[in-house]
């Protein structure tokens, strides 16, 4: 059964972050497919603008294998991550990051709005914010709905600003899957978004991350399976409405 978000304290983070790192030892089809995301993620950066790269909620820090000058980042002070950060108030100077990365950490954040404001004072003029998400198409949200245990909450209100008085330290554990397909995708916060060009909404096919069973679900299968996936991938990428899995969106700081 799952578990309503607010009846988990903060700590349910790093307790999922240590349980993900078991799983990432024992399932190495699992890492090839989250190294060809940080691959795209990689292909999205702006490496002309200076400044600091930097992952927000980094979890086990493994994109420094593919990007080895991010900066990773997380809530908690674990010995593979470079320092801690809260995304409702960063440490990092004013315009003193190129682009910043957020891999499956939009969709826990409560106040995404309080958050984006925090996110804009640190990029560059120009600078990048790079979401990777779950997408909530029709099989996306079969498959999220039923294998995972975060809710989708395609139905829930979206609170966009922390009320009067709130304080990074007061984040509490939440989660909303289909987040950012809702803000994005579908279009719900484009009028919200001042300060922000949309520079990508990608919705990505991936089978492949399917079949791989994700962090807490049976992988299905062994390499050969995983070839074909990619191949399903190819065949059902120009119909994102019924199989996309994942969602990339670029924001692009602006001044005025």
């Amino acid at each position: 059964m799952k578990v309503a978000p607010s009846a988990l304290p903060l700590e349910q983070h790093n307790i999922e972050i240590r349980r993900n790192r078991e799983a990432w030892q024992r399932k190495p089809m699992l890492q090839e497919v989250y190294y060809g995301f940080f691959r795209l993620i990689g292909t999205r950066l702006d490496r002309q603008i200076p400044g600091l790269v930097v992952e927000l909620g980094s979890g086990m820090g493994c994109i420094k294998e593919v990007l080895p000058q991010c900066l990773t980042t997380d809530l908690f002070p674990n010995p593979w991550l470079d320092r801690q950060e809260n995304c409702y108030a960063l440490s990092l100077g004013s315009d003193s990051v190129s682009n910043l990365i957020l891999f499956d950490v939009w969709h826990h954040l409560r106040y995404p709005g309080t958050a984006l404001q925090e996110f804009h004072r640190v990029l560059t003029p120009g600078g990048r914010l790079i979401l990777f998400e779950p997408a909530a198409s029709w099989l996306g949200r079969l498959v999220y709905l039923c294998f995972h245990h975060e809710p989708v909450a395609l139905g829930d209100p979206i609170t966009w600003e922390a009320p009067a008085g709130f304080s990074a330290t007061d984040a509490d554990y939440y989660a909303a899957q289909g987040s950012a397909t809702r803000l994005f995708w579908w279009g719900e916060a484009h009028e919200r978004l001042a300060g922000w060009r949309i520079g990508e909404v990608t919705p990505i096919s991936s089978f492949d991350y399917l079949a791989s069973g994700g962090f807490s679900g049976p992988q299905f299968g062994g390499r050969f399976l995983h070839q074909l996936m990619r191949g399903i991938d190819h065949i059902t990428t120009p119909f994102p409405r019924l199989f996309a899995a994942r969602l990339l969106v670029v924001l692009e700081k602006v001044e005025g």
